[in-house]
């Protein structure tokens, strides 16, 4: 029986949804779910700050950072997507850099700031990367982590362990992650959700936090390293 090989696996589908992605991406940074991002960043990172996208697929967001008045590197596991990023950011002072989430290439402290969106499900061992993220960032600076809420879709990736299958995806919930982070050198400052159509902010304002996140699309967290 052959051993399950997580980065070649990963690497695969990734490069084989780069072009789906690139065609889709733009649409939801500018108009769709991740349209608040880079306000919800802005709201809490001063202009200027250094910071690393990880997970940061074919670099529109990155391209949003900049944009907004940041220095900006990503990184991704994606061979085909760096290629996508560099190719669609060539006239901008962006870096995209190839690499793992639970092995950064960089040295401790290089970063003012962090943005992971959607990317910490689909890292092997979310801790190590979620302990990665800490190494890389300033002490008292921030990460902006989106994570896929209840509502966002079934996770065909990650189904399949419930037949005791090797999966890629490592599907998490909001309150779960927001644990993680409070046990492990982080402080959660801030958060917003994304919500579809049918979620009307008038049902959900006086819900308290964890009926807010059941009910998201995607969850939003700004978070201090201690």
């Amino acid at each position: 029986m052959s051993s399950f090989d997580w980065h070649q696996k990963a690497r695969e589908q990734w490069d084989e949804k780069a072009e789906f992605w690139n065609q889709s991406s733009k649409g939801m940074w500018e108009n769709g779910s991740r349209k608040t991002i880079i306000p919800f960043i802005e709201k809490h990172m001063p202009k200027g700050r250094y910071i690393a996208d990880l997970g940061c697929g074919d670099g529109f967001g990155s391209l949003k950072l900049y944009q907004a008045g940041y220095r900006v590197v990503g990184i991704d596991l994606s061979k085909e997507m760096i290629e996508r990023a560099k190719k669609e950011s060539e006239h901008n002072q962006l870096a995209f850099v190839e690499g793992d989430l639970t092995s950064l290439p960089f040295k401790n402290e290089t970063f003012s700031g962090l943005m992971a969106v959607n990317s910490i499900e689909w890292t092997e061992k979310p801790l190590k990367a979620l302990n990665e993220m800490h190494r890389v960032l300033k002490k008292d600076h921030l990460l902006c982590l989106g994570l896929l809420g209840p509502t966002a879709a079934p996770r065909s990736n990650s189904y399949q362990r419930l037949y005791e299958s090797s999966v890629i995806c490592n599907t998490m919930m909001p309150w779960e992650f927001e644990q993680l982070a409070k046990e492990n050198g982080w402080e959660v400052i801030d958060s917003l959700g994304v919500y579809k159509q049918g979620v009307r902010e008038e049902l959900i304002k006086d819900l308290p936090s964890d009926l807010k996140q059941a009910l998201t699309f995607m969850w939003l967290f700004m978070i201090r390293k201690l």
